[in-house]
């Protein structure tokens, strides 16, 4: 398992934009899929973006194709989550997450978590 921390939350109007970061410990990192999940008051945790060890591959959730873009930084032991045009319904809390597989999707096939960033959208 990775020790990882998320950084990056806030408040934000709608239309706005956020970037999350998410640090991990040790040495491993570029031996993991990455990805964003996130979950919001009363609902399951719901999968965001995910990136494959290299970076070249991502896939993302219906609910945010075309406006968060996934990223990562290995030689930094670091992945990235810019989020633009934020809608109220981004409101979550943001869990950055790694993955023994490359392109893990479902929320059981995610092996170590953050604590979590809070986003709030709203006018």
């Amino acid at each position: 398992q990775v020790q990882l921390v998320e950084s990056g939350g806030g408040s934000v109007q709608p239309g706005g934009s956020l970037r999350l970061s998410c640090a991990s410990s040790g040495s491993t990192f570029r031996y993991y899929g990455m990805g964003w999940l996130r979950q919001a008051p009363g609902k399951e945790r719901e999968f965001v973006a995910t990136i494959s060890r290299s970076g070249y591959g991502t896939k993302y959730g219906d609910s945010v194709k075309g406006r968060f873009t996934i990223s990562r930084d290995n030689s930094k032991n670091e992945v990235y989550l810019q989020m633009n045009n934020l809608k109220p319904e981004d409101t979550a809390l943001y869990y950055c997450a790694a993955s023994g597989s490359n392109f893990a999707v479902a929320v059981g096939d995610f092996d170590s978590w953050g604590q979590g960033t809070q986003v709030f959208v709203s006018s």
